[in-house]
C-alpha cells in the first residue's frame, strides 16, 4: 500500500500531471484518468441534485404571462442543459469501462495511443485528434451530399 498510497495521494493534491516520459497508460496514469473521471462525475451528480431541488423550490404560480413564459424557457434550457449531462456521464461511465478493460487511452479506429494532452482535455474522448479531425470531415462531406 506504502507506494499506491504515494501516488494515489498525488493524484488527489493534484500534484501528478501524465507525461509522455513515462510508460503510456501505466498504474499512475491510469489511477489518475480514473479519478479525473470519478471527480467529473460526482460533479455533474451534485449539480442535477441542484437542479431537482432548485426545480421543486421554485414551483409556483406566476399570474404574469410573460413572466410565467420566461420561467418555464429557462427550465426547459435547464432541462436540455441536464439531459446533455446525463448523455455525458453515459461517457463518463464507458471511459470506466475501458479502463477496466484495458483499452482506455487507446484510439478505437486506429488502436493508436491517444495523447495525453487529449485525454487530459477530453478524458472521454475515444478517437486520436488525427481520427477524430477525419471523423469530422465526413460528416461535413456527408452533409455537404
Amino acid at each position: 500500500m506504502g507506494l499506491d498510497f504515494i501516488k494515489s495521494k498525488d493524484i488527489l493534491d493534484g500534484n501528478y500531471i501524465p507525461s509522455d516520459n513515462e510508460p503510456f497508460m501505466n498504474k499512475r496514469q491510469i489511477d489518475y484518468f480514473r479519478f479525473k473521471l470519478l471527480d467529473w462525475k460526482k460533479s455533474i451528480l451534485s449539480e442535477s441534485k441542484d437542479t431537482i431541488k432548485g426545480m421543486k423550490a421554485e414551483t409556483r404560480n406566476i399570474p404574469d404571462v410573460a413572466d410565467r413564459a420566461s420561467e418555464e424557457t429557462d427550465r426547459a434550457l435547464e432541462l436540455r442543459t441536464r439531459d446533455r449531462q446525463r448523455k455525458l456521464i453515459s461517457k463518463i461511465e464507458s471511459a470506466l469501462r475501458r479502463i477496466d478493460d484495458g483499452s482506455y487511452g487507446y484510439c478505437e479506429e486506429t488502436g493508436e495511443p491517444i495523447s495525453l494532452r487529449r485525454l487530459d482535455a477530453r478524458p472521454i474522448a475515444t478517437l486520436s485528434v488525427e481520427a477524430q479531425e477525419r471523423h469530422e470531415r465526413r460528416e461535413r462531406d456527408h452533409r455537404d451530399d
